[in-house]
């Protein structure tokens, strides 16, 4: 009796899973949270340990540039690097070598906070935004709050390890993606190298991460990484996948032997999709789905057709699950005009549904030899009648 109990609480934690997930498969990693998300489809794809409560190191500073910038009156506003903000950040913190006494632009601390993940710009910006990180934080927890952030808190503005300062990797994923619809955000994020206006100039730390310039990471289109002890080796990316933009997500991986496995895991990842998967189109643009009959009329049918194209990210479109449903007239005649709505499909994939308004796009006319043709089971009786009647009628007549 209790093993039948398990197995059916087993069952109903299988189907709560969405199949989308399910069919994925990624190759061996270090990672022990991962999100691959599609930006197009607006979909994770798979996810591993996502709504673990972790240490999300330097991912932290996604939160404060956005606040950031959200609080920010004129990007081009100077301010003064002091010996207060610099005191503030950990000796072992990543910086952009700001020094006392520089004098850069907000916008300046935006791209020294993202690029070299810089404690010292992210220090700065809260101070000149604020007054002082602490109450800047504060701006940081009201957005979580704002965002619907159950699991995020923060304590500072660098993501160094601390009580109390936490997140998850979805809840990475939902502010990094809430902070990449802003324009100047997306615009900092997808930059690898820039000089500020006192001419330090600053790259992208997986720049850095291949110093040798070995591997071709011309395939990861912007990127922010972290790391501290708690949190192990962090990274998010947009990467190209076949001409596709997805977002990975990695976090608490190793570092041995100065090895960065969370830039590996991240090339990894997208080769194997790069690979394997690629978009299928289930529905093309001008393919006909169905006729619908067409009486007493020039045409015989009308086909309907796909508007748009429909496309599925897969590595093997037999095992998606697809399919279309139309509600609309099932008959057509003369007396339908051309560009009259006559119904709407819906398709429905990867648990998705869309709708497609159908208009009629030809000029239907009479005919009187297909009206003819179309009920010639009755033409011919009623003309055999006819000519029936005609030839008493005339008998008679005669008769007479």
């Amino acid at each position: 009796m209790k093993m039948k109990r398990i197995r059916k609480i087993l069952l109903l934690l299988i189907l709560l899973i969405p199949f989308r997930i399910m069919a994925m498969s990624i190759p061996q990693h270090y990672s022990k949270n991962v999100i691959i998300y599609d930006i197009s489809e607006d979909e994770i794809l798979y996810e591993e340990n996502a709504s673990d409560v972790v240490s999300i190191a330097s991912l932290t500073k996604i939160m404060t540039t956005i606040v950031a910038i959200e609080n920010i009156d004129d990007l081009d506003q100077t301010i003064t690097i002091t010996r207060q903000m610099l005191d503030e950040v950990p000796f072992d913190a990543s910086v952009a070598k700001l020094k006392e006494n520089d004098v850069v632009t907000y916008r300046d601390l935006l791209y020294a906070s993202m690029l070299p993940s810089g404690a010292d710009a992210t220090t700065a910006l809260g101070y000149g935004i604020s007054g002082s990180t602490a109450e800047f934080v504060k701006l940081m927890n009201q957005k979580s709050s704002e965002l619907g952030l159950t699991n995020t808190h923060f304590v500072n503005v660098t993501g160094y390890d601390a009580d109390n300062h936490y997140s998850t990797p979805k809840e990475v994923l939902k502010f990094l993606l809430y902070a990449l619809n802003n324009s100047l955000f997306k615009q900092i994020y997808m930059t690898k190298e820039y000089t500020l206006t006192n001419g330090l100039h600053v790259e992208s730390t997986i720049n850095l991460y291949n110093k040798l310039g070995l591997v071709d990471l011309s395939f990861i289109k912007g990127s922010k990484t972290g790391f501290t002890d708690n949190a192990g080796l962090c990274m998010s990316s947009i990467v190209d996948v076949n001409d596709n933009e997805l977002l990975l997500l990695t976090l608490n991986a190793p570092r041995i032997n100065g090895t960065s496995y969370n830039l590996e895991d991240t090339i990894n990842i997208r080769n194997y999709l790069n690979d394997n998967f690629k978009d299928e189109y289930i529905y093309q643009k001008d393919q006909t789905l169905f006729k619908i009959p067409v009486v007493n009329s020039n045409i015989t049918s009308y086909d309907v057709k796909v508007g748009n194209d429909i496309k599925i990210y897969t590595d093997n479109l037999e095992n998606e699950e697809y399919h279309y449903e139309y509600e609309g007239l099932k008959e057509l005649s003369y007396k339908n005009k051309k560009n009259d709505k006559i119904g709407v499909i819906t398709y429905y994939y990867k648990d998705k549904e869309v709708k497609e308004d159908v208009y009629l796009t030809v000029d239907i006319k009479p005919s009187l030899f297909n009206y003819l043709k179309e009920h010639i089971n009755y033409v011919i009786p009623i003309s055999l009648i006819s000519i029936l009647l005609v030839v008493i009628i005339i008998r008679r007549i005669k008769l007479v």
